[in-house]
């Protein structure tokens, strides 16, 4: 592994820029290149073999870039894509489901846990397995959202609408009595106090982007790849959507004062 290379992160929008800002606490000396593909987001109304072509795509972007390692800091990808990559490419690649999973398995004490992502997610039951796979004592619900994603990267987070639509979305959930809610995909930790104003202090959200930076430091401990003379890491954001309306968004999440993003059309990707 090169040290001095970076740690690539993927999403298929803003919301791994959550994984990133973990990332950057945890791994302070470390490179980061991220990407959001915010001109083909949502992921999660798309077929798996899209998905997957997708990934792959941003992946060799990633490497071409000089991704290290590669974390998929989207719940949708990393359900469809995570083995598919990992056959694909001869790098540690990562993904955000068995961290949130473990995280959800250790905060519950009534074994009642819910789930919350996109409609894909919910769909192949990853959480369920990887929950169920910790403990087999303990009841996984889930609940898609799919208006989440498309108002969060409208700038619509704090809307009446996607209020209603999480009272919608909660419903089902706080009437099976969880204990825990994990946020099954990385645009929501950014509406977290919504969701925990709607589920009560009694519910703990899990936000999986905490257990994924401190898996990525324990894969560099093991690899001795750790950047641990880079007293100046650098930062550098793409997207295939607007790069000022990311570089906007971007600020607030990650709570840089500036942040370079560059803008790549879909078109290039493709080529490879």
């Amino acid at each position: 592994m090169d040290k001095g290379g970076s740690i690539g992160i993927f999403d298929s929008g803003l919301g791994g820029l959550t994984v990133a800002r973990q990332v950057m606490k945890v791994l302070p000396k470390e490179n980061i290149v991220y990407f959001g593909d915010n001109g083909r987001v949502p992921y999660g109304e798309r077929p798996r073999e899209v998905i997957i072509e997708f990934s792959k795509q941003i992946s060799r972007f990633l490497i071409k870039k000089g991704a290290k390692m590669i974390i998929i800091a989207c719940n949708t990808a990393t359900a469809a894509a995570l083995d598919a990559l990992k056959e694909e490419f001869d790098l540690p690649i990562i993904g955000v489901i068995s961290a949130g999973a473990r995280m959800a398995a250790s905060a519950t004490k009534n074994g009642k846990i819910g789930v919350i992502g996109t409609t894909y997610t919910i769909k192949s039951e990853a959480y369920h397995k990887k929950i169920k796979e910790l403990r087999h004592d303990v009841e996984v619900y889930g609940s898609p959202c799919p208006k989440f994603t498309p108002l969060i990267e409208g700038g619509k987070q704090d809307s009446q609408e996607l209020i209603e639509a999480a009272q919608e979305y909660l419903a089902p959930l706080k009437e099976k009595g969880v204990d825990v809610l994990v946020l099954g995909c990385t645009h929501y930790p950014i509406v977290a106090k919504h969701l925990q104003k709607i589920m009560g202090d009694g519910v703990t959200l899990v936000d999986p982007a905490i257990a994924t930076a401190e898996e990525a430091k324990a894969l560099l401990d093991e690899k001795g790849g750790h950047n641990e003379g880079n007293l100046s890491p650098t930062y550098l954001f793409y997207t295939t959507g607007d790069a000022s309306t990311f570089a906007n968004f971007a600020k607030q999440i990650v709570g840089l004062g500036e942040v370079d993003v560059t803008h790549v059309p879909v078109s290039e990707l493709e080529r490879g």
